[in-house]
């Protein structure tokens, strides 16, 4: 395996917050899946230091692809999901998947923590090297 691209960010809490507060509904339907606001209100009262670091997630991934927004993606072209250990994974869909095919990308290492004023996360994008 090889790295394709790092990226990382981090997110300050109360800003985000505000920003939820402001514009909720649409705010959230806009960056975030259902499955992703599940995983958030499953985590109680910390549901928005939860949302932050899936934000954050999401903009590491975008760094790492190369692209930020200029190409197409969406903000639900990237899925945070959490496994059943309770670390996240990368799930990708429509223009992001299609970069990341292209780009040979078949491992996605992601890391998000936070802490009460910040959230951060930092992704790695590997690709599959072939077997000589």
């Amino acid at each position: 395996m090889s790295i394709v691209g790092h990226g990382i960010d981090i997110v300050e809490i109360a800003r985000f917050k505000a920003t939820l507060d402001r514009k909720q509904s649409q705010f959230e339907s806009q960056c975030f899946t259902a499955l992703e606001c599940q995983i958030a209100d499953e985590a109680g009262v910390n549901r928005v230091a939860c949302l932050a670091g899936r934000f954050a997630a999401k903009e590491a991934v975008l760094k790492a692809l190369g692209t930020g927004w200029s190409q197409g993606i969406t903000w639900t072209d990237i899925e945070i999901q959490k496994l059943a250990t309770g670390c996240p994974s990368v799930v990708l869909y429509a223009k992001a998947k299609e970069i990341a095919d292209q780009l040979g990308i078949a491992t996605w290492l992601i890391s998000i923590s936070h802490e009460e004023s910040y959230a951060v996360a930092s992704a790695i994008a590997l690709k599959s090297e072939a077997i000589r």
